[in-house]
């Protein structure tokens, strides 16, 4: 079996804010945003994330949601080009709300210099974690 596409499905508390902060990071919106969701094409091969309000996204999966400030299940990584291009999207990952977890900037851990990446992970508004990389050695 191979699916012809595969995307996220995640839950927020208010989707304007979501809306607010992944544009700021100008990552593009995926058709009309609605009161309930709110959609972004995250890479160059259009992989999407739907960001449905917590109430909508727990009726359609028919249970509950997991409270991500317990622990997380999943963390989307997106890599870079640049170093200068990584360093922008800290900068502006902290401007526009999001909580910088770990910056090898400022938190040098050795298993990331041996392999010559340079990683930041973050948090959204709502808690949702990504890997932001980028590959001195490529």
């Amino acid at each position: 079996m191979k699916p012809k596409k595969i995307w996220a499905n995640l839950g927020v508390e208010n989707i304007e804010k979501t809306q607010e902060f992944y544009q700021a990071l100008r990552f593009r919106l995926n058709g009309n945003p609605t009161k309930e969701l709110v959609s972004f094409f995250f890479s160059d091969d259009d992989f999407v994330i739907h960001f449905f309000k917590k109430e909508r996204l727990k009726a359609s999966m028919e249970g509950e949601l997991l409270d991500i400030n317990e622990g997380n299940e999943i963390m989307f990584s997106l890599s870079v080009a640049s170093k200068e291009e990584y360093d922008t999207w800290v900068t502006k990952i902290k401007n526009v709300g999001g909580t910088v977890l770990f910056d090898s900037n400022t938190d040098r851990k050795k298993i990331y210099d041996d392999n010559g990446y340079y990683v930041c992970v973050f948090a959204d508004p709502d808690g949702h974690k990504f890997n932001l990389l980028f590959n001195s050695n490529a």
